[in-house]
């Protein structure tokens, strides 16, 4: 049965599609043994322009709702850490593509089907509004100078 998704948090599910379908490229490029330096190049791009603004939105306005001490918020704010170092690290393109592949499907599963049904029960308990900002869909474009996966 789907979820219910609150009309602010529609847009960042969006976003979890997305990077959802990031983790499966991942997978199809390991499973056509495509060179690591190309799905390195796509997996940083996809991080500057689609991961980390994300993951700024959900911290700076998202967050806040539940308070940074609430574990569920703890418990994403250390995934997001260890997600960007992933992202980041120039070394082990192999080991760190892999966990990106599984600790990214991972965490976007956990915020989907945990935090944000937290934050919704929070926000109707307290009969606030979600930030306008929320409401606001990020933009999505694909970079298709290498469709590796295809």
């Amino acid at each position: 049965m789907p979820l219910k998704r609150h009309k602010a948090l529609q847009p960042l599910s969006h976003n979890h599609h997305h990077s959802l379908l990031l983790c499966w490229k991942i997978r199809m490029g390991f499973r056509k043994q495509i060179d690591l330096n190309r799905i390195k190049r796509y997996t940083d791009w996809y991080f500057h322009h689609h991961i980390q603004p994300h993951f700024s939105l959900e911290e700076q306005h998202l967050f806040p709702i539940l308070g940074e001490d609430h574990p569920l918020v703890k418990r994403a704010m250390a995934q997001h850490r260890r997600l960007k170092r992933l992202f980041t690290d120039e070394y082990e393109f192999k080991r760190n593509l892999s966990r990106i592949e599984d600790e990214l499907e991972s965490h976007i599963r956990f915020e989907e089907r945990v935090l944000f049904q937290e934050i919704q029960a929070q926000v109707s308990k307290s009969q606030t509004e979600l930030p306008e900002i929320l409401h606001r869909e990020l933009p999505y474009e694909e970079n298709m100078s290498d469709p590796f996966w295809e």
